[in-house]
């Protein structure tokens, strides 16, 4: 080739290859967990029962002939059965939050995650959930294999049903919980007529829908990455708390053999490595990698694993509730149970009881009825036509019973003071009633007081109730 014909020779460039992408969030998987039978999984369908014949039924529950438990935010009335509260009764539900934490430490401090496991909403809606899924679209395998086949007349049926069955369970709980708060019979009756309110129709769709979401879709997602329980429970856990374990010492090393190997011969553990630990968990993880975060303590490990001990003619509790100390130290159950009952376990105990204590007594002590006395802002004193000093009050008179009462005001704190236009008032069951009333000082015990402000004390008092009287301080206001 000549000097010129390699001259014009175009040097080609190979073409780079494109960069293979690299995902920085692994694919979610999604779980399929087993139906598994056993006696944690019988406590946990008892407690499904228990919370949801509680939830469900008490809005339908008639009580003074009305509704058991009903917090009616229109009218500011918060009946639970006997007891009548008001806004001003929130401290109330201060204490419950109270009692709510210190539970929580308490168990959590003794056996782990025992409320996620059991009784949390999130378990008990996806456990319901679980078994609309287990009846429809059938067991383990057949739901993965229904997924990964083709749509068919068959998968699209399976499906339709399901989803629509769990419609059905998220807005009958969205509507349950709206009965809390607008009585449930009205609820129903306008339901047949679509005349619901606007926030009627808003929170039984929002926290229905949310039911669907989270039972039906997010499930261990939720309890992952949204529960912030699961973040700060190793605060609460010691060496000393009762998790679901496995018994590494007595299971390993796992593998198969046939029932009634001799298992020092081929030198294997207890673990028949079957997975059925795993396929059961509603998470998704394997117990036998140790405690995780993960965990909610469900137990269904436990029973999985005890069924498989049973057919192999192992003794049970290779899966079990123990303590890190236990396991290590190979304690005995009752050597367990005994450090369980350790000083910070006693001192949750010791706080929570009297706490719940406090609480029963100021409930069972408070009094029948409320006032509240707020100052006339518009003319704080003034001068009448004979010489005497006004101030002018509204009482605000609240029947925290269901039976009309009458009160009779008397006044307190300075010498000479008179009520004007005070008399007897009655007030409905369950209601409230502004009474304004006015003060009057004469004109000698005015110069006598000084000017400024001055504290006086309305006592009103349940007439026919036994020591059912309430003091209010206020202040009386002397002109310069």
């Amino acid at each position: 080739m000549s000097q010129a014909a390699r001259a014009r020779v175009i040097p080609i460039t190979p073409i780079a290859a494109e960069p293979e992408l690299v995902s920085l969030y692994e694919k979610q998987k999604k779980i399929y967990p087993r139906s598994v039978h056993g006696w944690f999984a019988r406590w946990r369908w008892a407690l499904v029962w228990f919370t949801q014949i509680l939830f469900y039924g008490l809005p339908w529950l008639a009580w003074n002939g009305r509704q058991a438990v009903l917090f009616e935010l229109t009218s500011r009335r918060f009946y639970i059965f006997d007891l009548v509260l008001y806004p001003q009764d929130f401290i109330y539900l201060t204490g419950i939050l109270v009692l709510s934490a210190y539970g929580l430490f308490f168990f959590t401090a003794v056996g782990g995650r025992v409320w996620c496991g059991y009784a949390c909403p999130q378990t008990v809606y996806t456990e319901i959930f679980l078994w609309v899924e287990h009846r429809i679209e059938g067991e383990r395998g057949a739901r993965m294999k229904l997924d990964a086949g083709p749509w068919t007349a068959n998968k699209v049926w399976r499906k339709s049903a399901k989803h629509a069955v769990w419609i059905a369970i998220g807005l009958w709980t969205g509507f349950s919980f709206v009965g809390y708060f607008t009585p449930i019979k009205t609820l129903w009756a306008e339901a047949f007529t679509l005349n619901f309110g606007p926030w009627e129709w808003f929170w039984v769709n929002f926290y229905g829908f949310a039911t669907y979401g989270n039972a039906g879709f997010l499930r261990e997602q939720v309890c992952k990455y949204m529960c912030p329980y699961a973040r700060f429970q190793s605060a609460m856990f010691d060496r000393d708390t009762l998790i679901v374990s496995y018994d590494a010492a007595r299971g390993d090393p796992r593998g198969t053999r046939a029932r009634g190997a001799d298992l020092k011969a081929a030198n294997l553990g207890d673990c028949i490595d079957c997975g059925l630990c795993v396929h059961v968990c509603p998470v998704g993880i394997d117990i036998r990698d140790g405690l995780q975060y993960e965990c909610i303590a469900c137990s269904a490990c436990i029973d999985a694993c005890d069924s498989v001990m049973d057919k192999m003619k192992y003794p049970r509790g290779l899966i079990r509730y123990a303590t890190e100390n236990g396991l290590i130290q190979r304690l005995t159950r009752s050597q367990m149970f005994k450090r369980v009952m350790r000083p910070r376990v006693l001192i949750y105990g010791a706080v929570l009881l009297a706490i719940a204590a406090a609480f029963v007594t100021s409930l069972a002590k408070r009094h029948t009825f409320k006032v509240d006395v707020v100052r006339d802002r518009m003319t704080l004193a003034r001068v009448v036509d004979d010489g005497q000093i006004e101030n002018l009050y509204r009482l605000q008179l609240m029947n925290a019973t269901e039976q009309k009462q009458r009160y009779h005001v008397d006044l307190e704190g300075i010498s000479g003071a008179v009520l004007v236009n005070a008399s007897d008032v009655d007030v409905e069951p369950a209601q409230a009633r502004w009474v304004t009333v006015a003060v009057r000082v004469s004109p000698q015990a005015a110069r006598s007081l000084g000017a400024g402000a001055h504290p006086i004390r309305f006592e009103v008092v349940a007439l026919g109730v036994a020591s059912a009287r309430v003091s209010e301080r206020s202040t009386f206001v002397v002109p310069r």
